[in-house]
């Protein structure tokens, strides 16, 4: 495509036209799906960052400069696939604490203490303020993941996370 064509059809985005999105998206999303699938090896993961880039382009094509628009796409692009292995890699290192915070659990719960435990635990809860107890309780007694609190708090969910492993430090300094 003619680069005299590819900047009337910026042009028309940055105006907000939707034919002039549309043809963007035609003209790169077989090349940017071919990137993510090259990138990931799945076609599920590979849809969902297309859609992102998407979503994305619709976002910051006022951040588009000049240049090379591939240049800038790709650039886009490749933060994006990023991004998403950031976030498989904290998934990962999450779910691993967990479990290891669930085997340790179990360990304590093997002992013979009565119930003390669990007494001052929920005696503990208590003294944390509510939006913290209230995030521990979804996490942990709910089994919802991170994503899903996030979502509804409508929160990044590196916020979720962070207010999450406050609370719990604050909470085992106070079982101490």
């Amino acid at each position: 495509m003619p680069e005299k064509d590819l900047g009337q059809i910026i042009a028309g985005c940055r105006r907000a036209d939707e034919a002039s999105f549309s043809q963007l998206i035609d003209i790169y999303s077989g090349r940017m799906y071919g990137y993510f699938y090259r990138l990931t090896g799945s076609r599920d993961i590979s849809d969902e960052l297309l859609s992102e880039l998407f979503v994305k382009l619709v976002e910051r094509i006022g951040q588009y400069r000049g240049g090379s628009f591939n240049s800038w796409i790709f650039r886009v692009a490749s933060n994006i696939f990023y991004d998403h292995l950031r976030d498989k890699q904290r998934q990962q290192g999450l779910i691993e604490a967990h479990v290891k915070r669930l085997e340790e659990d179990e360990r304590l719960a093997g002992a013979d203490d009565g119930g003390e435990q669990s007494d001052q635990m929920q005696k503990q809860l208590g003294r944390i303020d509510e939006e913290t107890r209230e995030l521990i309780m979804f996490r942990y007694y709910s089994d919802m993941s991170f994503k899903e609190i996030a979502e509804m708090r409508s929160e990044p969910i590196g916020t979720t996370i962070s207010k999450v492993h406050r609370g719990l430090k604050k909470l085992r300094e106070l079982m101490e």
